[in-house]
């Protein structure tokens, strides 16, 4: 295994030796592209709000000429990359999600890796463990499939919690803790995880707190009959099964491209909208825990990515109101009652943009 210097990493990972992943390295129970170096150069040049909005752009087009969905939706995964968060695609088999999760890669110039998520998966199976070298007589860490920028996570919800909290601390920390030892991953890290709708036999319901880690939770859905004969159009244009993706950016113009929400600017009367909105969830009846404090930070770096997204070096209340819904409804926790009579969260979210004074722009 090759090791690169550590000086080379963000001062975060000093004192971690980090192993670079092997390209094309076959994984049990994954699907692996090549990993690209993340290193920064000493003469990087930061990106404009103008310059990351035009390359969200292009990154949008070129994966809606792969993907037969609709603009929202890739929109919603986009804000995920670029506020720096994780997104949860709730959705039956066959809707493209593992099409979109490697153009989505391919287009940001990213690794990819994918893992299907199963009943007997285990935490090693996901991380990576050693394993003996007979030649040197010593224990080398064999890298998981985690160890990419863009991990597509199948159906998380089939395997056991135990499981599932591995997948949470490299989420949360962006790092792995095997055998004692704690391991950084590649940086940027970006998770698509997917879920079967609940009702779905076979599966292991994700806790309320690993929910509330994705930054976003959103749903490819069926694409309509003009989009569905499109599919057809292309799949006959072509030979092989997928379309591929060209690359839009390289891996360090998306560390730029992620940087740029935090110099967009948000009022004073925006950050108590985002606040109002938070706490009103907390008061409806229908509600039995409402939105976080984390949750209420997911939504204002959410709506800076989605300025960001549309070239604006501000926030204005339709940026609020535009991701309100994928970012906050997943967060609420309903009444037994409103369980029973089949409560739609994103209902509940709706009532509450509706209710809450939207302030004034000048």
């Amino acid at each position: 295994m090759t090791f690169l210097p550590v000086s080379i990493f963000p001062a975060a990972c000093d004192g971690f030796p980090i192993p670079v992943p092997n390209p094309g390295r076959e994984v049990s129970g994954t699907v692996r592209t090549s990993v690209n170096d993340l290193t920064k150069g000493p003469d990087a040049v930061s990106m404009d709000v103008t310059q990351a909005s035009s390359e969200c752009e292009a990154v949008l087009e070129t994966v809606g000429d792969a993907v037969i969905c609709d603009r929202s939706f890739l929109e919603e995964i986009l804000v995920g990359v670029v506020a720096r968060g994780h997104v949860l695609v709730e959705d039956v088999p066959g809707t493209g999600k593992t099409l979109t999760a490697r153009s989505v890669a391919d287009a940001l110039g990213l690794s990819f890796s994918r893992i299907q998520f199963t009943p007997d998966l285990l935490p090693a199976d996901v991380t990576g463990t050693h394993v003996f070298n007979e030649r040197e007589r010593t224990f080398e860490f064999n890298e998981g499939p985690i160890f990419a920028n863009i991990v597509l996570a199948d159906e998380i919800n089939r395997a056991p919690p135990k499981t599932q909290a591995a997948l949470l601390e490299a989420m949360e920390e962006g790092q792995v803790t095997v055998d004692g030892e704690t391991r950084q991953l590649p940086d940027p890290f970006f998770v698509i995880a997917t879920q079967n709708p609940v009702e779905q036999e076979g599966t292991f319901p994700l806790p309320e707190a690993q929910v509330d880690r994705f930054l976003v939770k959103t749903a490819m859905g069926y694409p309509d009959e003009d989009g569905e004969i499109d599919l057809l159009r292309r799949r006959a244009g072509r030979e092989t099964t997928s379309p591929s993706v060209e690359s839009v950016l390289e891996p360090d113009q998306v560390d730029h491209l992620r940087s740029v929400p935090e110099t967009i600017r948000v009022d004073d009367d925006l950050l108590e909208y985002v606040a109002a909105l938070a706490r009103e969830t907390r008061t409806d009846g229908r509600v039995e825990v409402g939105v976080s404090p984390r949750g209420t930070q997911r939504l204002f770096e959410a709506a800076r990515a989605y300025a960001t997204i549309r070239g604006r070096e501000y926030v204005t209340p339709d940026d609020i109101k535009r991701v309100a819904k994928p970012v906050l409804a997943h967060r609420l926790v309903l009444t037994p009652d409103a369980t029973v009579n089949d409560v739609d969260k994103t209902r509940v979210v709706e009532g509450v943009l509706e209710s809450v004074p939207v302030p004034t722009i000048e």
